[in-house]
This record gives structure tokens, C-alpha cells and sequence, in this order.
């Protein structure tokens, strides 16, 4: 766990470099934080929970500077607004990187405390979260410049691809699927308690929508026709004029390398809920539950799937033995390419409760109007997600490297 902790934190700060002071500090959207500020809240976090609450005589780096950058913890008390975390000129980068030296210093003595070990998980995975958002953040603020700013200059060259065709899908019988995560290792609390979930026969496809497959909804009229969408949808759509995914132009996307040339085989990313469900109605499909997901997923861990190994290393040669009928096996691109939207309301799962004290916020109070997203994204952290993982957000929003696979009935 230490060796998690000091690896989490370097990455952060790594991640952050590439940017300048200004870089850093804009914030494009309410939904979006500046990149100094993810540098700072995921300091507090472990300056709050653990170094102010569990080392004796500890003292706050700065008694100011909690108000600046608590998130959303009501019982931490007062916060800045969050859209006004873009107003924070000061305390600068190199300030919050020393706070963030001062921090990790401070922490030593706790990385091998037993008593601390369960809160520190929670840390490098909250940090973890953050690097996400970090690098979508940046994307999303960057995107507002009409020079199309690189944040680098250049990218790994696009991997090779199979072509798509309607043939590939994993068939599942049905049956009672156990969901939720086991209890080895760390989840966060909505991951459980594991349940059981009566599955429909039904089939899942092996591949991601890819940019070509949406060229062609796009020119079959597909955001122009009101009955491919929810009525919701259908309303977002007319009032913000959308009629393409999110950072896309004529045969370009812009990305953290700026705009670059669309790839057709790679899988569409930033799409809202809404255009999921539109396009999973256009292409005569529909979105898996987030049990149907997990069901297929169980024969696939994120640690092995090939979009985490290059070299393609793939453990699949072990049955689900917590779900009865056996499940077939996993599809590459499970994890590592885009999140996935589902059709399941994020919602508590049977006997459910939130964690004891301020961290008991974490997930639980915002089980309300979002959707639940599984896998990972070219942006998550290696290792940091896993069959029974919950990513939610609400349908209209789409920064994330947000796409869909499709499903059907059988």
C-alpha cells in the first residue's frame, strides 16, 4: 500500500506537468474543475481523513486553505462555490505542490498503520478518480481555444483493429447472476452488498460503436429524427444544437494532442446517455442492463483484459463460479477504451448503506437522476477498475471518454 500511495501521488503531479500556471488554473465548466484544483482536493482528502483525524499533534499546512478545497462534504463544513473554483489565482501550482511534498511526507508514518490501511485505499483510489478527471478536464478546457492547443505533441500510434461486423456477440442463457463485488479486495461502497439478479436470455456485442458505425447515423439523419430519441433527448438536442459527439469537426476530433485526423475503427467517445439510447434504437439494439455487463464481464478482469496488456496476457480460463449458468467469457475492450453507458438507473442496490462519517458521502447521496457506466476508459488508471465497478453520470453530460456496446434480446 505504500508503494500504491507514493506511486498515485508522482502520477498526479506527472500528469499536471505539461500544463502551465494559466493552464492550470481555467476552469471551462461548472461540471469541470481546474487541473491546480485536483491537485490540491485530492491533498486535502488525505490531509483531512487521515494526517488531521489519525497523527497525534498534526497541524494544518494551512488553517484557510480547507475551504478552498473540500468538494462536496457537508460534514466538513463550508466550501467554495464550484463553479468559482476557477477564480483561484492563488495559492499557485508550485504552492500546491509543496503542499502536496509537505503531505506525503507527513503520511509516512501512517502507510503501514493497520488501522489506517481501509481509509488510505479509499485515498489512492479517490486520487485515482481524480486523475481521470484531471486529464478530462484539461481536454474540455483546452477545446476552448480556437488554436486547439496540444497539452502533448504527439500520440501513441493507433493500435490495429478488427473490423466490426454484426456476427460478433457474446450470448448469454440467463439465469441468477450473483452482482457485487466479492469482498477481496478494495470497492467502493456502491459496488455492494452482492446480490442476486435474474438475468433474460440475451446477448451483448464483443465490440465498442466505433467513429464509422456513428458517421453513418449521422448521415442517416439519425440526430433529426425525434423518434430515435427519448423525449428528454430529443429536448436536449433542439435546445443545444447537437447534431455530433462532443471535440468532433469534418473527419477530425480534437484530442489531447490537439485535433487529429478521426480514426473510423476506433470506438466513438463523448456521447451522452441520450445519444446512446438513440443510437442503440437507430441500430435495432439497445443498452445492456448494468447486470447484463457484469454478467459478461465476470469472465474478463480489468487487470487481464487486453486493452490493459499489450502483450496480449488473458486469464480467461477460469468458469464464474458465483452465477449459475455458466457465463460465457469476456470480449476484448471490456476495459481500457471508453466507459459504457447502461440502461440502469444508478441506484442503491438491495441493503445497501453508506459508509460511517464525512466519507459515507462518497457515492450514496447522488443515487438520484444518473446513469451507471462500467468498464474503464483510455483515461482510468491501470487497475482501477473491475467487473462490479459503478461509474455514473446524468444523460446529458458527455466530457468523459464516454461510449456504448450494444445489446439485444434472444
Amino acid at each position: 500500500m505504500a508503494d500504491d500511495f507514493r506511486r498515485t501521488r508522482r502520477l498526479t503531479a506527472a500528469l499536471a506537468e505539461p500544463l502551465s500556471e494559466a493552464d492550470a488554473t481555467i476552469q471551462s465548466m461548472e461540471d469541470a474543475s481546474p487541473a491546480k484544483w485536483h491537485l490540491a482536493h485530492t491533498t486535502w482528502f488525505f490531509e483531512t481523513f487521515l494526517l488531521r483525524d489519525h497523527l497525534p499533534d498534526y497541524r494544518l499546512y494551512r488553517e484557510d486553505w480547507p475551504f478552498l478545497f473540500n468538494s462536496y462534504y457537508e460534514a466538513e463544513g463550508a466550501r467554495i462555490a464550484r463553479f468559482d473554483r476557477g477564480m483561484l489565482s492563488r495559492p499557485t501550482v508550485a504552492e500546491i505542490r509543496e503542499w502536496r511534498d509537505h503531505v506525503d511526507a507527513a503520511m509516512e508514518p501512517l502507510l503501514d498503520d493497520p488501522a489506517c490501511a481501509a481509509l488510505i485505499a479509499l485515498g489512492i483510489a479517490h486520487e485515482q478518480q481524480h486523475q481521470e478527471l484531471l486529464l478530462t478536464d484539461i481536454k474540455h478546457a483546452l477545446f476552448q481555444n480556437p488554436l486547439g492547443p496540444a497539452m502533448w505533441d504527439e500520440t501513441a500510434p493507433a493500435p490495429q483493429r478488427a473490423a466490426a461486423h454484426d456476427g460478433d456477440w457474446h450470448r448469454h442463457p440467463g439465469g441468477i447472476a450473483l452482482i457485487g463485488h466479492d469482498g477481496n479486495g478494495f470497492a467502493f461502497d456502491n459496488e455492494g452488498p452482492r446480490h442476486r439478479v435474474l438475468l433474460e436470455p440475451f446477448a451483448l456485442s464483443q465490440r465498442l460503436v466505433t467513429n464509422a458505425q456513428w458517421d453513418a447515423f449521422v448521415a442517416d439523419g439519425g440526430y433529426r429524427d425525434a423518434r430515435l430519441w427519448l423525449s428528454d433527448g430529443w429536448a436536449w438536442v433542439n435546445e443545444h444544437g447537437i447534431s455530433a459527439p462532443l471535440y468532433w469537426r469534418e473527419g477530425e476530433a480534437f484530442t489531447h494532442a490537439g485535433w487529429q485526423e478521426r480514426d473510423p475503427d476506433a470506438p466513438v467517445t463523448h456521447i451522452s446517455y441520450y445519444e446512446a439510447d438513440a443510437f442503440a434504437t437507430w441500430a435495432g439494439a439497445r443498452l445492456p442492463t448494468e447486470f447484463e455487463w457484469e454478467a459478461i464481464a465476470r469472465g474478463q478482469h480489468a487487470e487481464s483484459a487486453p486493452a490493459h496488456d499489450p502483450a496480449g496476457g488473458n486469464q480467461l480460463d477460469h468458469p464464474d463460479r458465483w452465477a449459475a449458468p455458466p457465463l460465457p467469457l469476456g470480449s476484448d475492450a471490456l476495459f481500457g477504451d471508453c466507459w459504457q453507458f447502461t440502461r440502469s438507473a444508478y441506484l442503491p442496490y438491495p441493503r445497501f448503506a453508506p459508509c460511517e462519517g464525512a466519507v459515507g458521502e462518497y457515492n450514496g447521496k447522488f443515487m438520484s437522476g444518473q446513469f451507471v457506466l462500467k468498464g474503464a476508459s483510455c483515461a482510468t488508471v491501470r487497475g482501477h477498475s473491475r467487473a462490479s465497478y459503478r461509474n455514473f453520470f446524468y444523460p446529458h453530460q458527455r466530457w468523459q471518454f464516454t461510449g456504448l456496446r450494444l445489446a439485444k434480446d434472444i
